[in-house]
């Protein structure tokens, strides 16, 4: 028999305008909408939130970098069920786009190995580029420090061993990129995507595509689908849900 996956719509939600709850409400399921610190992995989310509710059966709906802040959809008991819902909205992300040099990881996660001019950009360059390369469905590649897997492992752990990686492009749909404010070198950016998208190849490629070198300095997910991150728990938040 198949297991029954409960609508998003109808799915207990814990949220800042949440009551105070007891831990042993999260048996049957509920998704928890959480704003990731900075430095924590999503996996570190996942297991502060195993360790204080009763279901051991806990996961998230999309990865966030280390580096990276916002917005992470943790679903407890059943209600892991609906993860691939939640993976399949889209996604609102705010950016900061440094341009003049690249990393290995395309963020501030390793030093810089490549260095070029950035004095020539301009913010209708920056326009004109978003508006032709990045917008609608594009190809892109994720960066090699990624956890897709290949060969049956995570490209991260083969680029920390210093291993040749090739990462295969894939398909993916960008519906908007707003520029929020631009004091090049740097350029702040919000994007909206669909399912499987890499800002930081987007930093990346954009820097390529202005005959410079870009990384990422800042990444903060606003948004999965219709839940957002200014509803989201910070960790010592839910603590202050907890009946105890």
């Amino acid at each position: 028999m198949a297991k029954q996956v409960i609508p998003i719509d109808q799915l207990p939600v814990v949220a800042k305008n949440s009551a105070i709850i007891r831990p042993d409400s999260f048996t049957t399921g509920a998704a928890i909408l959480m704003d990731k610190p900075l430095g924590w992995s999503s996996f570190d989310v996942v297991r502060y939130i195993r360790n204080r509710v009763p279901p051991k059966k806990v996961g998230h709906a999309g990865t966030l970098d280390p580096l990276a802040t916002g917005l992470l959809i943790i679903c407890t008991g059943k209600a892991t069920r609906t993860i691939s819902q939640f993976q399949d909205g889209d996604k609102v992300y705010e950016t900061t786009v440094r341009f003049g040099s690249s990393t290995p990881s395309y963020d501030a996660a390793l030093e810089p190995d490549e260095h070029s001019e950035w004095e020539h950009i301009t913010k209708e360059e920056i326009e004109n580029v978003i508006k032709e390369k990045f917008t609608g469905t594009i190809v892109q590649s994720p960066p090699i420090y990624s956890a897709i897997r290949v060969e049956g492992e995570r490209l991260y752990k083969k680029a920390r061993r210093g291993e040749k990686v090739t990462t295969p492009p894939r398909q993916v749909t960008i519906d908007q990129i707003e520029i929020l404010d631009c004091r090049l070198p740097e350029v702040d950016l919000r994007i909206r995507c669909g399912k499987g998208t890499y800002i930081r190849s987007i930093g990346h490629d954009l820097g390529l595509e202005l005959n410079s070198r870009a990384h990422l300095t800042a990444l903060r997910r606003t948004a999965i689908g219709d839940f957002f991150v200014d509803d989201a728990l910070l960790p010592e938040e839910f603590d202050q849900k907890l009946k105890k």
